[in-house]
């Protein structure tokens, strides 16, 4: 195993080198949190791809795969078919508003009232977002070494928070494009083929198991409605995808380079279907089927690629863990504590100083609830419940509709969230009917007090939609309260 370890250790000294390299760039607000809106298409097509693609698309990926077959695909293809609609439909738009946040959008369409309590249900998702990533680490590092959970979180996790500390969204950014080329050779170039050779081939696959692993829609339409609602609808409107489309250079770069990463992620999910089939003909038995991923590595690999194949999946895990960091550190600051305590001038220097901060307490609340937490999948449930129930309808509905007012989308929120929250509670955390009917309620609230209430000021829809056409305007004085 040690060539195994020395590539696994070049690999996190590597990250480390570009998160400081990062701080050297990261010079400004802008430049820490959005890198300076600069990305072309290629780096803009990589982060993209890598912040979607976590541990729980590649461990958990292939655990489906080895568990339902080639139907396992269908959890990280409704990630890459929300990824393709929001390129195709929304992300130009976004991209020129030239804002920071989800709730800084939502305060530019509906006036400026949505913030707090926006910001609030959002920073919800990414912590927990953030958690569930670092607790992938104490999978892959027990693989490795053997190691202590709690060691394996922290060692993690410390790496992560160092170098999204240091250079913010620039390194996030550089460590993503390595990422990305180390998963795609990893995960789609190595172990694919290797795994299914090592199989016996489809031929010797499909003898071996039953028919159902082949059928596309072997793993239950209801399962595939709720992963479309869940996954294709909350790439659509998370902090931390929103945040990746700050990034993009233009408008066109947004919506092509989203698109090839939307593609890249339905690649992905195909692969990592296979990959988990074939384990299931190599290993049968597995007492739990996240285990297929960490098995067929470590006893099918040659020395070296085995290596490779590992840090694919620490890939996987930072990319998805220091960009829902940088996302839940981005909300804390500037959409929640700097509108509590009131909002003060501060120079570019004192901003990132601020956001860097906040990035390191953020990391370190991350770290402590990963160490405290052991279910990945219940805390992953809870946080896009929270976001699909609470923040889909109203922040579509202001991309869509013109007559939604800041009341509506408040009552949205509140009603969505709390129903979420409620039904959590009765149905049971992994139940679909708390999405469901909390979405349903989300909606209904938003109608009608919309309709209820005064249409939105004149002033604030002028302005927005001059934001929506990349024209830089005054923002506009939000009408008394």
């Amino acid at each position: 195993m040690a060539v195994d370890y020395t590539v696994i250790v070049v690999y996190l000294a590597g990250m480390l080198a570009m998160g400081w390299w990062g701080m050297r760039r990261a010079r400004s607000k802008s430049e820490f949190l959005v890198a300076g809106r600069r990305l072309g298409p290629a780096m803009y097509s990589g982060t993209m791809a890598a912040i979607v693609l976590g541990g729980a698309s590649t461990i958990g990926g292939v655990g489906l795969g080895y568990q339902y077959g080639l139907s396992g695909a269908w959890m990280v293809f409704t990630i890459g078919l929300g990824l393709l609609a929001l390129s195709v439909f929304f992300s130009a738009r976004i991209a020129r508003l030239k804002v920071y946040t989800v709730s800084e959008m939502l305060d530019l369409r509906y006036g400026g009232r949505a913030g707090v309590i926006s910001g609030v249900v959002m920073w919800a998702y990414t912590l927990m977002l953030a958690v569930t990533s670092t607790i992938a680490y104490a999978t892959i590092f027990d693989v490795l070494f053997d190691m202590n959970r709690t060691v394996a979180i922290v060692l993690g996790g410390s790496i992560v928070v160092a170098y999204s500390t240091l250079g913010g969204m620039w390194s996030i950014t550089l460590t993503d494009m390595v990422q990305f080329v180390v998963k795609t050779i990893g995960v789609l170039l190595l172990l694919l083929p290797i795994a299914v050779v090592k199989a016996g081939g489809f031929g010797e696959m499909r003898a071996k198991l039953p028919t159902e692993y082949f059928d596309p829609l072997g793993i239950g339409g209801e399962t595939i409605f709720t992963y479309v609602l869940i996954y294709t609808f909350g790439m659509l409107i998370g902090q931390d995808i929103w945040q990746r489309v700050f990034t993009a250079r233009s408008d066109t770069t947004a919506k092509w380079g989203g698109t090839v990463a939307g593609t890249y992620c339905l690649a992905y999910a195909l692969a990592g279907a296979v990959i988990g089939t074939a384990a299931k003909v190599l290993y049968p038995n597995l007492a739990n089927a996240d285990d297929a991923f960490a098995t067929i590595v470590k006893d099918e690999l040659p020395v070296g690629v085995r290596g490779l194949v590992l840090a694919a999946a620490l890939a996987a895990v930072m990319s998805t863990s220091s960009g829902a960091l940088i996302a839940c550190a981005t909300v804390a600051n500037n959409d929640i504590w700097s509108r509590l305590r009131g909002r003060t001038a501060e120079g570019e220097r004192d901003e990132v100083r601020g956001n860097r901060v906040f990035i390191l307490v953020m990391g370190v609340a991350v770290i402590a609830t990963a160490i405290a937490l052991n279910n990945v999948v219940e805390a992953l449930t809870v946080a896009y419940n929270l976001l699909v129930g609470g923040l889909l309808v109203p922040i579509l509905g202001g991309l869509l509709w013109r007559r939604g007012t800041a009341q509506g989308a408040l009552a949205s929120v509140a009603v969505g969230g709390l129903a979420v929250i409620g039904l959590m509670t009765g149905y049971g955390i992994l139940a679909n009917e708390p999405v469901y009917y909390g979405l349903l309620a989300s909606l209904a609230a938003y109608v009608a007090v919309s309709l209820a209430t005064p249409a939105t000021d004149t002033a604030v829809l002028a302005a927005w939609r001059e934001r929506l056409a990349g024209r830089e305007v005054p923002e506009p004085v939000p009408a008394p309260r």
